[in-house]
């Protein structure tokens, strides 16, 4: 009697053959005890989400059941590195280690989460996924691979699917191409993993055989509470720091600046307006917006209820107002004068409003609209000093390799914490004169923009 587990279209098979039913019997006893583990009548054995893998086998092991491992298709790879580890690196990845192999590791931008999935690589030496939510990081990880590693470097996405020993993937490429390359992999980077509480990228880990795993992210939690699912699939956070306890010596010292300015008569007027006309019906109605539920709940009775469409349009208005107030925009200027000589990243929340400053003010633009080589070119010219300010929306905020600046102006922003960590991250790498980063939140005063800043911080 031979029990075999082989990996089939995202799943992990186990069938036994000869003669005898002990293995049956036993994958029968762990289809009752588990739930991850179910029977195929149609093709005979039992079938198990390939991330439940390890599970599986450690179970067959608990029971000392001899078994042949078909699941992965890999060989061992000679992996070394130049890099040296700083201390709290050398300590996430023994926290990784010591975790089994599985797990989150939070760090701030700037912080080396890099280095540190490399280090791991060249301690497992195995076939390894890289996944990653853009493409700017797609080719900014491929480069860093290939300068590191004397291995070939696969990429899915990008224009490229060709799978190699090492292969960095998009997330969109890995959810088409898990199914059937989940047995390749010994181990998979999730780069920005808080993008995996997402409800279809879930299925790219569970696609997935390889048992060790490492997340990476600058804000593990996420509001609507999927990170939970995250620790299902990758492990739990097993090492974190934040921007404060690197400032100062890997990381640049830094200080949060609030500026709060007054909105024109006329706008006061239209958000006060606005604003009335949202929390009437949220009196009316009964929803408190305590929840992120209930601004979907809003959403959703908008499309049959001629009131709540109306207050959602008049609450998107009273943002808008205070997003865009011809004062902040008036302050701004005052900053990039006291700045002339610091390099300067301006965040909004509307590409409107990026190319209105960007009129204005003469800056380069960077938003969902510009192209890829248009947007290299301009960071690069940031990164050689010939720009020393660029303007953007959203589009900088992860997943972009961005230059060195030390000061950078929200003028406005969704609200989450995620959002405002990742800003704050990008003018946290230290300078050669050990100066000050400076972030400034640029808000109209007695506004819910005031109580949303509060709240983010």
């Amino acid at each position: 009697m031979t029990l075999t587990l082989r990996f089939e279209d995202g799943t992990v098979r186990a069938v036994s053959s000869g003669e005898g039913d002990d293995a049956a019997s036993t994958l029968g006893e762990l289809d009752d005890e588990h739930d991850y583990l179910h029977g195929d009548d149609r093709s005979g054995g039992y079938r198990t989400p390939a991330y439940r893998y390890s599970d599986l086998k450690d179970a067959l092991d608990e029971r000392g059941v001899d078994y042949v491992d078909q699941v992965l298709d890999t060989e061992r790879l000679d992996l070394s590195t130049r890099y040296q580890l700083r201390e709290y690196q050398q300590e996430a990845l023994d926290a990784w280690r010591d975790a089994g192999d599985r797990g989150v590791v939070e760090l701030p931008t700037g912080a080396g989460k890099t280095v540190l999935a490399i280090a791991a690589m060249a301690a497992l030496g195995v076939p390894t996924l890289v996944v990653v939510p853009t493409v700017d990081l797609l080719d900014q990880w491929r480069r860093e691979l290939e300068a590191e590693f004397d291995v070939p470097i696969g990429q899915f996405g990008g224009g490229e699917q060709r799978r190699e020993p090492i292969t960095v993937s998009t997330y969109d490429s890995a959810y088409l191409k898990a199914h059937d390359v989940g047995g390749s992999f010994g181990f998979v980077v999730f780069d920005e993993v808080h993008h995996l509480g997402g409800e279809g990228y879930r299925e790219i880990a569970r696609l997935l055989a390889a048992p060790a795993r490492l997340g990476l992210t600058a804000t593990f939690e996420r509001p609507d509470g999927a990170h939970e699912q995250i620790v299902d699939l990758v492990g739990p956070r097993v090492y974190a720091l934040d921007a404060d306890d690197l400032a100062g010596e890997h990381l640049a010292d830094y200080e949060i600046r609030r500026i709060e300015v007054d909105l024109t008569a006329a706008e006061r007027e239209a958000y006060d307006e606005a604003q009335g006309t949202f929390v009437d019906y949220l009196k009316r109605s009964g929803i408190s917006m305590n929840r992120g539920s209930d601004y979907q709940e809003l959403v959703k009775r908008s499309g049959r209820d001629p009131q709540a469409r109306a207050a959602l349009l008049a609450k998107q208005r009273a943002r808008r107002i205070v997003r865009e107030a011809d004062r902040k925009v008036a302050e701004l200027g005052t900053l990039l004068d006291r700045h002339r000589e610091d390099r300067v990243i301006v965040f909004t929340a509307s590409t409107d409003l990026v190319y209105r400053l960007s009129e204005r003010y003469l800056l380069p633009a960077i938003t969902n609209e510009t192209g890829a080589p248009e947007r290299r070119e301009i960071l690069d010219r940031f990164r050689s000093g010939e720009y020393s300010r660029v303007v953007t929306a959203n589009v900088l905020d992860e997943g972009v390799d961005v230059p060195d600046a030390n000061v950078a102006v929200l003028l406005a922003g969704s609200g989450s914490e995620r959002e405002f960590t990742q800003r704050l991250g990008r003018i946290l790498r230290p300078n050669a004169d050990g100066s000050q980063a400076l972030l400034y939140e640029v808000v109209s005063e007695e506004t819910a923009e005031e109580r949303v800043a509060e709240r983010r911080r």
